[in-house]
């Protein structure tokens, strides 16, 4: 049996589910999600399609999954409205490997009539990653 199928049935028996994405999510994923007591939680299992030529998670993967994860946690937040991001500021406190599962989970900071600020980090298993900020324009 493929270690690749272990992971699966661990993280399916976790809670986590497989989301099939359009567009450019689709290209980050396959996108694992979660909700429970702490709310909804976003994450990838890092394969070697994730690494940069030093062979650490490429910095892009990760702000595109926290872009991802503030982008549905604000969509959530403001009654299922679009919003698009126009901000974004990320520190990246450690690297990630390949077989990593970078788990994204955020809050709202504040709503306005027009903006959601919003804050958050990635994480595998206890180390952090990435903290972050963002702040979505809430579309028409």
């Amino acid at each position: 049996m493929d270690p690749a199928d272990d992971r699966i049935e661990v993280l399916t028996a976790g809670g986590w589910r497989q989301r099939t994405l359009r567009g450019f999510a689709d290209r980050l994923g396959p996108l694992w999600t979660r909700q429970d007591d702490r709310g909804w939680a976003y994450a990838v299992l890092a394969t070697s399609e994730h690494l940069n030529p030093a062979g650490f998670v490429h910095g892009g993967v990760l702000c595109a999954l926290f872009d991802h994860m503030v982008s549905a946690l604000a969509w959530e937040a403001v009654g299922r409205r679009p919003c698009v991001t126009v901000q974004l500021g990320t520190q990246f406190l450690a690297p990630a490997r390949e077989g990593d599962f970078l788990e994204a989970r955020g809050r709202v900071i504040k709503t306005t009539a027009t903006l959601v600020f919003m804050e958050g980090t990635i994480t595998t298993g206890a180390r952090d990653l990435l903290a972050g900020s963002g702040v979505l324009k809430i579309m028409a």
